[in-house]
């Protein structure tokens, strides 16, 4: 019998696998890969379709990745137009997925998004090209260590972003729609953040209108995101820094209203920093010799709870 394209009922196969079991599927498939060379040289002579299938079920269900996906390769190669040829696509994209081959499930929804556009089931391969394409920055190391993904390169929250929307506004009812746009939320708030850590390194270069406007960017384009709040400092501290002071007043104050709690308020509620439009304040000793000690700090701002 064949068994259905999880959904959001079936937690082992439709969400992100967790690290350690992924690891563990690694390393099993890497000892599985020495031991059964005779059982896929069986696979690719003389199985027939059901059996190759039910054999790329038993692998996917152990997380043998690896074998998982030269089953069902063998299975589409073939059995082309056999009985489970659709369902072995399906199955294909997430053995390329959990295998840590993001490149590769891309390319295999893809394929199916194109041969079967009209497929009850197209909004599976939808919903996982957005997993692959929103992990596809990350290597098998990273995954397993936390890291801030807001400092590196985001291109890939944007593709992701965009697929997941794809797939929300193509099939609002899709089971796997809700979890998509829990996605998309995340996702935004990292493309939110990173454009704070740019702000931030602009302060450090000295690029105080280059930073003032990326906060502002932040404000305009990223409304609900926890970065929101950084935006709003940054305006005001780029803009104090500039002599820009009713700018500046008008963002202090929005702060005040909006995150009274924020780190760059006091308890008075004004915007606590020594930085004015004379730019960045230099201590004697800095002075004294010629700015080769003792530089003045940049304001900095990232007011996440670590």
């Amino acid at each position: 019998m064949t068994r259905s394209v999880p959904n959001s009922a079936s937690p082992w196969r439709c969400a992100a696998p967790l690290c350690i079991a992924l690891l563990l599927g690694a390393l099993s498939g890497g000892i599985a890969g020495c031991s059964n060379n005779d059982e896929q040289d069986a696979i690719a002579t003389d199985s027939g379709e059901q059996q190759i299938y039910q054999q790329a079920q038993r692998y996917l269900d152990a997380r043998n990745y690896d074998l998982s996906i030269r089953a069902l390769q063998a299975l589409e190669s073939r059995f082309p137009f056999g009985r489970y040829a659709e369902q072995a696509q399906l199955e294909l994209i997430y053995a390329h997925y959990g295998a840590f081959e993001p490149e590769a499930a891309i390319e295999a929804a893809d394929r199916f998004i194109r041969l079967h556009p009209q497929h009850p089931r197209v909004d599976y391969a939808y919903y996982m090209k957005g997993l692959a394409t929103a992990t596809s920055n990350q290597d098998f190391l990273s995954r397993l260590s936390p890291t801030d993904s807001t400092k590196r390169d985001i291109s890939y929250a944007q593709e992701a972003f965009a697929e997941f929307a794809q797939l929300v506004s193509r099939y609002p009812d899709s089971p796997y729609a809700p979890d998509a746009q829990a996605r998309m939320v995340a996702l935004r708030n990292i493309l939110a953040r990173h454009e704070i850590h740019v702000a931030n390194y602009y302060f450090r270069r000295g690029a105080y209108l280059a930073a003032a406007n990326r906060g502002r960017y932040v404000v305009e384009n990223f409304q609900r995101t926890p970065a929101v709040a950084d935006g709003l400092a940054v305006m005001a501290q780029g803009y104090l820094i500039l002599g820009m002071d009713e700018l500046a007043q008008e963002a202090i104050d929005t702060l005040v209203l909006n995150f009274p709690d924020h780190p760059a308020l006091n308890e008075d509620g004004e915007f606590d920093t020594v930085y004015t439009q004379d730019g960045l304040q230099n201590s004697l000793i800095n002075k004294m010799t010629f700015g080769l000690f003792d530089p003045p700090k940049p304001p900095q701002f990232d007011s996440r709870k670590r």
